[in-house]
């Protein structure tokens, strides 16, 4: 490859580069560049099957072409613009010593231009006819969306996803080329996937048994499976790609992702929560985590199915919530803090109004007098956001019965225990702690982040008189997650917060859930709606779990 590289004070030369070419200030770079801009790896130009690639290696001054940011850019053709730190290098030619199919160059830069396209392939560098007739198929897709005159924005996703299929179906129909060894209901489906849906993701999405999808880079793709993680054979063509999966996902829901604002929360439609991150922010490319939720609302029962609480800790939390009494749900992440929220506010009476309040919305209520709110970033400009603790304040002016904040994170969390001590008892939220010891002292530390200038001791007096109960939860090694203790706040004592554990679960000498037989205070078996047998064995029985703990 000849390049011609001209610098910032206006020397120029050119240079004859063989690949792959490494360039950085390191001195072993085929093109060194002494500049405290450029890395020490900052970029390489590779040659592939269909032409050499651009690869940045996540440098913070990052890597341009044609005055776009890239982190992989390709195939490289002759007057492209690349720039690196003080240096513009301009491809004067490029010459190969193999040959290669000069087809593939117009299908990578085709795929390149589309961004939308996430084709998996499980052949490392090679564009195989798979990926070729993909490409192919959804240029002519779009195409015929152009001649048609199709307004795409006025139809559903349905509705675009019929139209297309029906497209693709006349096009096949029409092409003597296609080859006849190629399932063509496969091929439809994928395209379909690719251009109008969320491509490689679709059937990670519609597989009950992943609940976790993880994108580290283009092409590094981990799933969770029955609490054990793996990494997926497959992979997106280019970190463009990724990219253009973010954008579908964030944009109906009225938010962005870019360099001015490289992280976001997000949702898809059936609830799953979604984070995507990208560079500069996340160094080896764009990065997607997607948290799967339940087809099937969370229940109870459900829970008592998989082993984790057993039917005395089910029947107690539930005459918890129809007391009324404000219930913490803390945990690590993943430990299913969410699922145990949804369950218990699906125990309020149906005749209460409930106020949900969260980042990006994931509750799944069944009642009828209900009121989902979600937070809002900032737009462009920095403008227009509202914070989770904005819509906390708003919501007591809305009448609540019970307000239910998906997770306590900041200063939020000094209005939401205001709430439960001034007439909206029964709230519940969730919040990240490894213990109930350990919940209350970040309680602490978000009530001091609201810029409330209170002594300690009248914080911890605000949390013992707010939270009535704390549910520990916790994901075992084997990924199983569990109730292991549930905890009573009985009031605060020479500045120390009270706590008595009314149910735990132990590995000793066999894994069982246990009542450790102290009484909860301020609840009697009338008010739990219990017999004297049943209260008895709520607090004082012995449970052993199903097998698949032992």
């Amino acid at each position: 490859m000849r390049v011609s590289i001209e610098y910032e004070d206006g020397i120029v030369k050119e240079l004859e580069l063989n690949l792959p070419a490494g360039i950085g200030k390191n001195d072993r770079c085929s093109l060194c560049i002494k500049s405290w801009r450029v890395a020490k790896n900052h970029a390489t130009i590779e040659l592939r099957n269909y032409g050499p690639v651009l690869l940045d290696h996540g440098s913070l001054g990052g890597t341009f072409v044609n005055n776009t940011r890239v982190s992989e850019y390709g195939p490289l053709k002759v007057g492209d613009q690349i720039l690196i730190g003080p240096c513009q290098i301009t491809i004067i030619s490029i010459t190969a010593k193999h040959e290669y199919d000069e087809s593939n160059i117009g299908v990578a830069n085709l795929i390149d231009s589309i961004k939308s396209s996430s084709i998996p392939n499980n052949i490392t560098e090679a564009v195989t006819e798979s990926v070729n007739l993909r490409a192919r198929l959804h240029a002519d897709l779009l195409n015929m969306l152009d001649l048609r005159r199709r307004d795409i924005g006025s139809l559903s996703d349905d509705e675009l996803r019929q139209e297309a299929g029906i497209m693709l179906e006349e096009i096949i129909d029409a092409d003597s080329s296609f080859p006849s060894h190629i399932c063509k209901k496969s091929i439809v489906k994928e395209v379909v996937n690719e251009a109008v849906g969320l491509g490689l993701l679709e059937p990670l999405l519609a597989d009950n048994n992943i609940s976790e999808i993880m994108v580290n880079k283009h092409n590094e793709i981990f799933i969770e499976s029955h609490g054990k993680i793996s990494r997926y054979n497959g992979s997106f063509i280019n970190e463009e790609a990724v990219k253009g999966i973010i954008d579908r996902i964030v944009s109906p829901l009225g938010r962005r992702v870019d360099e001015s604002s490289p992280m976001v929360d997000a949702r898809l439609k059936d609830g799953s929560r979604v984070n995507a991150i990208i560079p500069p922010l996340s160094i080896k490319g764009s990065s997607l985590t997607i948290r799967k939720f339940p087809t099937k609302r969370p229940t109870m029962d459900g829970l008592l199915a998989v082993g984790a609480l057993d039917s005395n800790m089910a029947a107690f939390l539930e005459a918890c919530v129809r007391l009324r009494k404000n219930i913490v749900v803390s945990g690590g992440t993943g430990s299913g803090k969410t699922t145990l929220l949804n369950v218990l506010s699906n125990c309020i009476p149906p005749d209460e109004r409930i106020i949900t309040i969260e980042d990006a919305a994931e509750l799944k209520l069944s009642h009828e007098h209900l009121v989902s709110l979600e937070s809002r970033p900032s737009n462009i400009e920095g403008k227009g956001q509202v914070t989770i603790r904005e819509l906390v304040r708003n919501a007591l002016r809305m009448r609540p019965d019970r307000i239910v904040v998906g997770e306590c994170r900041g200063g939020e969390a000094f209005d939401m225990l205001a709430a439960m001590n001034t007439g909206h008892d029964g709230s519940l939220t969730t919040l990240h702690a490894n213990n109930a010891r350990e919940a209350l002292a970040r309680l602490e530390t978000m009530v001091l982040m609201a810029g409330m200038d209170l002594p300690l001791v009248a914080v911890r007096d605000h949390i013992s008189s707010s939270i009535d109960i704390i549910v520990q939860q916790a994901r075992l090694s084997a990924g199983h997650r569990v109730v292991t203790s549930i905890v009573q706040i009985t009031g605060q004592e020479s500045g120390r917060v009270q706590l008595q554990e009314l149910f735990q679960y132990r590995f000793d000498p066999v894994p069982q859930f246990i009542g450790t037989g102290i009484l909860p205070e301020g609840m009697s078996m009338q008010e739990m709606n219990m017999t004297i047998e049943q209260f008895s064995q709520c607090c004082f029985a012995k449970h052993n779990t199903t097998n698949w703990l032992i």
